[in-house]
């Protein structure tokens, strides 16, 4: 089964900044992104969304735009970056960010969530995400979205760049 994974539109402030579960807002622009989305996205069955109000406030508009009800899934939820949430990328202790590289998946220089626990649960997410009989929408995030695709065999998933607004197709078994 196939389940669209679709980044939320762009945050206020978001540039430079760790925000992974920090609840920016939503920048000038959405309700255009959101007709523009509304026309380009293939049918779904149904539409899931992390609980964060980027994702939410964009996954309600759409879930308007084509009769459906909108599911909050909180396994949908970018990273926890512990202490390093709503911190400028370059204040974070050169330190921390050498440990995090030294070993990006079991690392957790920040005290959040490693990159492993997030694998683990964006695999639960998948999971229900296809659990339907037809494709469905999930509003998410970009570290989701890497997940995802490692997830379902993309070598390149972790580097991989998905711009605010855009939107992948994976298939999981």
């Amino acid at each position: 089964m196939s389940v669209i994974l679709l980044r939320h539109t762009r945050p206020v402030g978001a540039d430079g900044l760790c925000y992974g579960r920090t609840d920016l807002d939503l920048a000038a622009g959405f309700e255009g992104e959101v007709a523009r989305l509304a026309s380009e996205l293939p049918a779904v069955g149904r539409i899931l969304t992390s609980p964060l109000s980027r994702c939410r406030r964009l996954a309600e508009a759409l879930a308007a735009a084509r009769g459906l009800t909108v599911e909050v899934e909180e396994t949908l939820i970018e990273m926890d970056f512990g202490r390093w949430e709503n911190t400028p990328w370059e204040a974070i202790p050169r330190a921390e960010l050498d440990a995090w590289a030294a070993d990006f998946t079991g690392a957790r220089p920040h005290g959040g969530e490693s990159v492993a626990d997030l694998a683990v649960r964006v695999r639960r997410a998948l999971e229900r995400a296809t659990s339907g009989s037809r494709p469905a929408l999930a509003v998410t995030h970009a570290g989701i979205i890497k997940a995802a695709l490692v997830a379902a065999g993309d070598p390149r998933g972790w580097k991989s760049e998905t711009a605010f607004g855009a939107w992948r197709r994976i298939d999981w078994p």
